[in-house]
């Protein structure tokens, strides 16, 4: 168990306060109104150190820097391919794909990971309007 840290609290609850899956650049800027000394090393090692714990989740989505989530429940993500934003999934959970998955392999599968790509609502709108 790691010590308090008024930073590290002041992190995990901007995170959770939020649903737009922000960068450690975002969190920054967001932290530094209320913690103005807080320097960027600082957010980026507690937001590692949040991840390792397992109370944040990190996202590395392929596109654009990684970004993190406040939710730790399980749940899927939309990652737009034009903008970047990543958007939270309502749909029910995949969990039989570890059953396809561990068809033919060896090992044992416990979880899974996947990232829904493609264009978002505002992005989609944009482009009809063109």
């Amino acid at each position: 168990m790691s010590k308090y840290s008024r930073q590290r609290e002041a992190i995990r609850d901007f995170l959770k306060s939020r649903h737009d899956h922000p960068t450690a650049e975002t969190v920054y800027l967001g932290i530094k109104e209320n913690i103005p000394n807080i320097s960027l090393g600082t957010v980026y090692r507690n937001l590692s150190l949040l991840s390792e714990l397992g109370e944040i989740r990190k996202l590395s989505t392929g596109i654009g820097p990684d970004r993190y989530d406040g939710t730790v429940a399980p749940h899927y993500h939309f990652i737009c391919k034009k903008c970047g934003c990543v958007l939270d999934l309502k749909m029910n959970d995949m969990d039989h794909i570890n059953v396809l998955a561990a068809q033919g392999f060896n090992g044992e599968i416990d979880g899974h990971i996947a990232y829904f790509y493609g264009n978002c609502p505002d992005c989609l709108k944009e482009r009809k309007n063109v």
